[in-house]
């Protein structure tokens, strides 16, 4: 199906038809919505930065080999700060949630700066599988508590001076005593909560409920850095069960499993203008 105009009615028609929505939302899909994490936006933000260190983008930023914790925090404040807090709801996180409509759905999301729920979605229908930049943990994971960090970080925002924190900002764990680490599945210490848990139990019982039911998964900007989360599950539905519909949203990997070819409807071009059609074609029904 190569024409645009049919895979974008043959969506909508698979939207329309499913008694079952489910979500997911990738790093392609935050970039598309405008939280790219190089270009202008991060020059904009890191001039001083990008001078001292001569980091290249927001992400190899986050892996830098600061020195002291006072650089590394002074850098996480205004990383998160960015793509958290200063970050407003976008338009197309708004404009997945109007498509999304009075449909029973679910979202599963890869990304941390808390979109889907800034755009509507509410909060108990969204699992964000790997962290959320708003909480801090213990860096050794010693206890499963996750503390919020909007105060923290305006302190440090405030305090900031030549690319550091002063070392009284500098968090320490309440239990321990070591460093504190942002809330991200980046090694093995990543502190899955109480809210993370049930926020798992949620999806799996979504799962359940639409098993062998007319199921749409809508897949957006889900690449292969962590393909085990969304991706291949999302093949995996597809395949077992008949009555679903996987709509792939990518610009890059825009194709998947051949077994289920003729129950995927594949979208490379940008997603926000699809998104824009899908919901005008809607309001036209």
């Amino acid at each position: 199906m190569n024409n645009l105009e049919q895979r974008i009615n043959a969506a909508r028609e698979a939207i329309i038809a499913s008694d079952y929505l489910l979500i997911g939302g990738g790093a392609g899909l935050s970039a598309a919505a405008g939280l790219d994490y190089g270009g202008k936006r991060f020059t904009d933000n890191f001039a001083d930065f990008i001078e001292k260190y001569g980091i290249t983008d927001m992400y190899a930023g986050s892996f830098y080999p600061f020195e002291t914790e006072a650089e590394s925090w002074a850098h996480w404040a205004r990383h998160i700060d960015v793509n958290r807090y200063a970050m407003p709801a976008t338009r197309l996180y708004q404009d997945i949630f109007e498509l999304a409509g009075a449909k029973e759905y679910f979202v599963l999301s890869t990304n941390v700066e808390s979109q889907f729920v800034k755009g509507g979605f509410p909060a108990e229908k969204v699992f964000e599988v790997q962290g959320d930049y708003a909480f801090i943990q213990c860096a050794k994971a010693c206890h499963d508590t996750l503390y919020d960090n909007a105060k923290l970080i305006k302190k440090m925002l405030a305090a900031t001076a030549d690319c550091k924190i002063p070392s009284e900002l500098v968090p320490k764990c309440p239990v321990c005593g070591g460093s504190m680490d942002v809330n991200l599945r980046h090694n093995q210490y990543f502190v899955q909560d109480q809210a993370w848990y049930a926020a798992e139990k949620r999806y799996e019982a979504f799962l359940s409920a639409s098993q062998g039911k007319k199921l749409t998964l809508l897949e957006f900007g889900v690449g292969f850095n962590t393909p085990g989360i969304i991706r291949y599950p999302f093949e995996t539905m597809t395949y077992q069960n008949p009555h679903a519909t996987l709509i792939r949203f990518n610009r890059d990997y825009p194709m998947g499993a051949a077994e289920n070819t003729d129950r995927t409807i594949s979208f490379s071009e940008a997603i926000g203008p699809i998104v824009t059609t899908l919901l005008k074609k809607e309001s036209e029904q």
